[in-house]
């Protein structure tokens, strides 16, 4: 780890009624004594008048508060100067600490890396809090804040201690079956080896839940259907604005039209594609029909606009009646032999309350539920790869002590222990600079 200080304003962008400078490292205290003159006394809060280090010149008057490692939110020295949140001011005083020696100013996540690596958290836990500054929706903001605050991380030092538990009675039987002085429970094989179809079995449940990518991307959802079908008018009226072209005109949509949306604190991704039919031999149409039937086969639920007989066989299919402002169209679906799930008029609002209240309790089955700690793809690779290493059980000793050795480097990765500076790299580089 570098010896340097690192310095960032680490609240929100000026104007604002104050502005937070974080300063961590080593040369914390003397960056202090070098604007204030003075060091304050540790976790209180002082009003200081902060100076220019060359030519006295008054900067700001200010709070200050001075927290000496190792038990701050990094591990190291740690201070933070609490500003007028002018833009002149952050700027003069930003500029003021990088003429003292051996500070700089923090790249993006610096402070949480240097927390990761000081011991004050675990990679699961930078992980969950880099979601926790990113989430936008109330489910987002729940999951994130479970895994910052350590469920994953307490989930993961249980099973270590499992794993640890049952290499020792591996060994004991390896080393030590002779002995007198071993416990029977040592030399156990058949409750070892329940221990091991527990440990694997509850790893299967965790990798059963849905992952932490679907709160973050959100529940992919497709408007599907024939041309005129309504689709376009649909998602406007579901994203509240004109998000796409609305046109009497059959074809108007030719490439896929993704808006995000919030509903009931859910993340949705719908998307307006382009109208399914026998094709006229026009390129462009076709490449649109093309892109629009993909979507379709990665959506998480389908609204299908046209004749229930045609929709695609879909796991998350609802059929929309359409239109039913017009009596027309009522009328035509009214004449097939499969019921609309909703019938919705996008121009009037009819059905759509009901059509939402479909879309959440159907995402309630996609996402994480309340309580529930979702495991991105990187935690999930790793677990797996644990639990095909207890997989099976086999007869030889060895192997089974191998296998328990391969699980534990692999529960390693999730916490961070196995981390390589590539990944941690990724990780950081979407922080902001001042966390």
């Amino acid at each position: 780890m570098t010896n340097d200080t690192i310095f960032a304003l680490s609240s929100g962008l000026p104007p604002a009624a104050i502005a937070v400078i974080r300063i961590s490292g080593p040369g914390a205290g003397e960056a202090l004594r070098a604007l204030a003159g003075r060091l304050p006394a540790a976790r209180r809060a002082s009003l200081t008048t902060l100076r220019h280090p060359l030519d006295g010149q008054l900067l700001d008057r200010a709070l200050m508060l001075w927290f000496p490692g190792p038990a701050t939110a990094t591990g190291e020295d740690l201070a933070e100067l609490h500003l007028h949140g002018g833009r002149a001011i952050v700027r003069a005083v930003e500029s003021a600490l990088g003429l003292v020696q051996h500070l700089r100013p923090a790249q993006p996540g610096e402070f949480t890396r240097r927390a990761l690596a000081n011991g004050v958290i675990d990679l699961a836990e930078a992980e969950g809090l880099g979601d926790l500054l990113t989430a936008e929706t109330e489910g987002q903001r729940r999951a994130a804040i479970a895994v910052a605050g350590g469920a994953l991380s307490r989930a993961v030092a249980g099973w270590q201690e499992q794993l640890l538990m049952l290499s020792a009675r591996v060994e004991a039987l390896l080393d030590f079956a002779d002995e007198d002085d071993v416990g029977a429970d040592a030399v156990d094989i058949a409750g070892l080896q329940s221990g091991i179809a527990a440990l694997h079995a509850e790893w299967m449940g965790w990798l059963a839940r849905p992952r932490a990518e679907r709160l973050h991307d959100g529940i992919r959802v497709a408007i599907a259907g024939p041309p005129n079908a309504g689709k376009s008018t649909l998602i406007n009226a579901l994203a509240g604005r004109d998000a796409a072209i609305v046109s009497p005109m059959a074809g108007t949509t030719r490439d896929i039209i993704e808006v995000p949306l919030a509903l009931s604190g859910m993340p949705f991704r719908i998307a307006d594609t382009a109208g399914l039919h026998e094709g006229t031999g026009d390129l462009v149409e076709a490449e649109g029909m093309a892109r629009a039937r993909a979507w379709i086969d990665c959506a998480d639920l389908l609204l299908w606009l046209g004749n229930p007989a045609e929709a695609p066989t879909h796991p998350g299919l609802c059929r929309v009646a359409a239109q039913a402002d017009r009596a027309e169209a009522i009328a035509d679906w009214a004449d097939r032999s499969c019921a609309a799930d909703v019938i919705v008029s996008a121009r009037t609002g009819q059905g759509l309350d009901a059509l939402h209240q479909w879309l959440v309790e159907s995402a309630r089955t996609l996402l994480p539920g309340d309580g529930e700690v979702a495991i991105n793809q990187r935690q999930a690779a790793a677990l797996a790869d644990a639990a095909a290493a207890l997989a099976t059980t086999p007869p030889d000793l060895l192997l089974i002590a191998e296998n328990l050795r391969a699980a534990r480097v692999a529960i390693d990765r999730i916490t961070g222990r196995a981390g390589t500076e590539a990944m941690l790299d990724a990780l950081f580089g979407r922080f902001c600079i001042g966390k």
